[in-house]
């Protein structure tokens, strides 16, 4: 986040401070599982728990909270680190939770020991029945009072793989009647024989997610444990384990409203759902709310810490627009997208009084917000290219595009009226007829005349065809995850996220290279897809649309 933000966890770390808590010390983490791809609301918290420890001087550590290796992988080990780096964050140090697996291991034996933990042989099935509900309390595990020895010898030997797959587990032993039903005897460790991406088969039983966070968090001197919400009523249960093992720290854990956006899934699990099954094409297709996908869409890192930044760290839990993410997009590439014409629904336009062969070259600006950004040259020849949309043969009131017997100006170029309208057997318009006025040129009107239409355009006989794949929303409703009962998550999907066609450009778009920046003017801004693109082949991706008065002026008009 930036320096000037304050939000609410700076008051909890100013009050620390001011207690003399820690030393005076700031220090943050950034804990993901390596169980899938970085999301949108991973990039708040990097930014939030990165730009704590900037404020004030402090540190952040990336650690991987690889407690569960069936889901677990090195791909997304990889992809993280890529994702934070390509922010534009350093950690200052890195961790695994698997670093701390004998020291994990040696506090459940001290729990064991002080008569704090137990090894139950209940089912998971068994478990859950016994712990109650909110309205009512759990009932003991009938393995609860086994002694200290016995649960040592028990627990040793889980350790060495003498018993199956979820015959055992250890737990804490606190209150099966306690109100919060994370207290109600937790549990600590399971055993389970996978494969682990670090440590390979040395270990059978693993840690709960409860019980190795706050302990690595304690071993890393990690002074306060920023969360989302849905982890607030797991506090008791952090502090629980903190206080009754001799950790040489005491973290504090803190609270903020997870990222919401509209027309958005942000679940892992669905997430990878939509991977598996095809409906996307991979991790970073760029209709995923991935970060590896927003990247390959053409977001930028200053666009998307802008909209962490924008939408600020808040308790109440709140749904943001995706139009504030798209804004924050378009207010970067504004500054840096260069400019170029294109058409992607095209109509011929043959200008009558230009000679067949002759071609004017005129000067276009590549980026008004950016003078050094200079000039280019492009070419006015006899034939050119419109956009379908800007032709209504039967124009309504404030139409001020191109009908019949209407002037427009083309963009860089001359004004132009249509004088006939050719169409072919289906009726469908092919051709507008038109003449330009020689006057008109450099934005001038001779006669003072008012023209409003400015039309982008492209030259026939000096464009290219390219590829274009325009995207949008990949979930057709606001709210994807509401959905009745019984009803497929999936069948909200927006059957229009992506369309694949082709667009005609400027000539020398034919050498863009690949990880450019590009503004179709009044169109949308495009980006070369790095993935696909190759050299002299460049694959033209649309980052987000340009704001459209007219479609909202046409809209109430009807």
């Amino acid at each position: 986040m930036s320096v000037e933000q304050h939000h609410f966890i700076h008051d909890e770390i100013a009050r620390d401070l001011a207690h003399g808590a820690n030393e005076g010390r700031v220090h943050t983490r950034f804990p993901p599982e390596p169980n899938g791809y970085l999301h949108i609301g991973h990039a708040k918290s990097i930014c939030v728990n990165f730009g704590l420890a900037k404020h004030y001087n402090g540190k952040c550590n990336l650690r991987f909270d690889d407690t569960n290796p069936s889901k677990e992988e090195q791909e997304y080990v990889d992809s993280i680190q890529a994702d934070v780096r390509w922010l534009g964050f350093e950690w200052d140090a890195l961790y695994y939770a698997s670093d701390f697996f004998e020291q994990l291991y040696q506090y459940g034996e001290h729990l064991i020991q002080h008569g704090n933990a137990y090894v139950c042989d209940l089912s998971v099935d068994q478990i859950s029945e016994y712990r109650g509900w909110l309205d009512r309390p759990g009932k003991e595990s009938p393995y609860r009072t086994r002694s200290v020895e016995e649960n040592l010898d028990l627990f040793r030997r889980m350790r060495a793989g003498e018993f199956a797959d979820g015959t055992k587990t250890l737990r804490a032993k606190i209150d099966m009647a306690s109100p919060n039903p994370n207290l109600r005897d937790p549990v600590l460790y399971r055993i389970m024989r996978a494969h682990h991406h670090r440590t390979g088969d040395a270990w059978c039983i693993y840690p709960m997610y409860d019980f190795a966070h706050g302990q690595c968090d304690a071993l890393e001197g990690i002074t306060h444990s920023i969360c989302t919400l849905e982890f607030e009523i797991h506090k008791p249960l952090y502090n629980w384990l903190i206080q009754n093992l001799p950790v040489p720290h005491h973290p504090r854990q803190i609270e903020m409203a997870r990222l919401q956006l509209t027309y958005t899934v942000l679940s892992k699990r669905k997430l990878l759902e939509l991977v598996k099954s095809g409906t996307v094409d991979g991790w970073d297709d760029p209709r995923m709310p991935t970060i590896s996908g927003i990247r390959r869409r053409g977001y930028t890192p200053e666009a998307l810490r802008a909209f962490c930044d924008h939408i600020g760290v808040a308790r109440a839990t709140s749904t943001i627009e995706r139009v504030v993410l798209e804004n924050a997009i378009r207010d970067d590439l504004n500054k840096r997208a260069t400019r170029t014409m294109a058409v992607l629904d095209p109509i011929k336009v043959t200008i009558e009084n230009i000679a067949a062969g002759h071609v004017e070259w005129l000067d276009a600006v590549n980026n008004p917000e950016d003078p050094s950004a200079g000039t280019r040259k492009i070419a006015l020849t006899r034939t050119v290219y419109i956009e379908r949309d800007d032709f209504r043969e039967e124009a309504p009131k404030k139409y001020f595009r191109l009908a019949p017997g209407k002037e427009v100006r083309l963009r860089y170029a001359y004004c132009i009226t249509c004088k006939e309208v050719k169409k072919d057997a289906e009726g469908r318009v092919v051709e507008l007829v038109c003449t330009y006025d020689p006057q008109t040129g450099h934005g001038q009107t001779p006669d003072g005349r008012k023209v409003k239409g400015i039309l982008h355009w492209v030259s026939a006989e000096q464009c290219v065809d390219v590829p274009v794949r325009l995207y949008d929303h990949l979930f057709a409703v606001e709210h994807p995850d509401d959905v009745p009962e019984g009803v497929d998550w999936k069948t909200n999907l927006n059957p229009q996220s992506l369309v694949v066609t082709s667009a005609k450009v400027e000539a020398s778009l034919q050498a863009a290279a690949a990880g450019t920046h590009w503004q179709f003017e009044r169109v949308g801004y495009f980006y070369v897809d790095p993935k696909d693109s190759r050299p002299q082949a460049p694959v033209f991706l649309r980052t987000t649309t340009l704001k459209d008065t007219w479609a909202k002026l046409e809209k109430r008009e009807d």
